[in-house]
């Protein structure tokens, strides 16, 4: 479990969920189950914890104990999977939307800058999309349209320029090859900040990584009890923007609700962190990709 993934702000999440030892809880993110094995030790036998992981991988790192139940689905589908082992209400959900160091430090799933693999960066192996495809079929607005609005990459249209160039001539395949493919976009002394940009653009799209978060935390919002926590770790601009406007308007979009007949705004949650909470330097020198890791909490009101 230890070598999978290293849990980030390990204990932050278990102290803020206000864990009921008899409760039911969410563990939308299983991985290497670090998170999830600390809210066992919480819960007494008649608790329950269910967790949510689409990545085959994960799934070796099942624990044994009659009280947890291990989905093999995207968060997205949260609230029908839920009912279909009969619960409608849960009183905290726990989600890190980061990638597992696994998912980075295996080189054939080609998450990572590191290695020379195929351009796959798949969590779910069934899927149809890979990055390769992205690379090598998606037309100069589809390009610009993800490199913009997933990592907000400042010469996407010159970006999506070179890569349709470099294609017409050469299938891109490998991460060696798009490296091979991008080099007169990468800034110098920067490359790895630019490449990482390239690399998070394309496993949002090959994922559909905002879309099932936007599904998964509306659905939040309704299989939550009534002081039932919310306690999410994001890692980009783009998630924290979401979880922070849920936890202010109980909607993705940040948009005030106000009251018909009294015209006050309607809160969903009491946000108990007015500034996310971050790792310390001790954790991200002991984990370096706890670095950009920002956690926030609401309380269902």
């Amino acid at each position: 479990m230890s070598n999978y993934h290293t849990s980030v702000l390990l204990q932050a999440c278990i102290t803020h969920l206000n864990i009921n030892p008899s409760g039911v809880y969410v563990d939308l993110t299983f991985g290497g189950g670090g998170h999830s094995a600390h809210i066992l030790k919480v819960l007494n036998q008649n608790g329950k914890l269910f967790a949510f992981d689409q990545d085959v991988d994960a799934h070796k790192n099942s624990l044994n104990d009659k009280r947890f139940t291990l989905i093999p689905h995207n968060f997205r589908y949260l609230k029908n999977y839920l009912r279909l082992y009969g619960i409608t209400k849960v009183d905290g959900i726990l989600g890190d939307l980061g990638v597992s160091s696994h998912q980075f430090d295996e080189a054939a799933r080609g998450f990572s800058i590191r290695f020379d693999a195929e351009l796959d960066m798949r969590m779910n192996q069934q899927n149809l999309l890979t990055a390769k495809k992205i690379i090598n079929e998606y037309n100069h607005k589809q390009l610009i349209t993800i490199f913009k609005e997933f990592a907000e990459i400042h010469n996407a249209v010159k970006l999506a320029t070179v890569i349709i160039a470099y294609r017409t001539e050469k299938e891109i395949v490998t991460t060696n090859d798009l490296k091979e493919a991008i080099k007169t976009c990468t800034p110098k002394f920067e490359e790895h900040k630019y490449l990482a940009k390239v690399f998070q653009a394309l496993r949002i799209e090959v994922n559909q990584e905002i879309d099932a978060l936007v599904e998964c935390l509306t659905q939040c919002v309704e299989v939550l009890n009534t002081n039932g926590r919310l306690v999410v770790i994001s890692y980009h601009s783009l998630e924290d923007r979401l979880v922070k406007n849920i936890m202010k308007t109980g909607n993705v979009e940040g948009t005030e609700e106000k009251d018909i007949i009294y015209g006050t705004v309607k809160k969903v949650f009491k946000n108990l962190t007015s500034k996310p909470i971050t790792p310390t330097e001790d954790e991200i020198k002991s984990n370096t990709r706890a670095r950009s890791a920002k956690l926030r909490v609401g309380e269902k009101i």
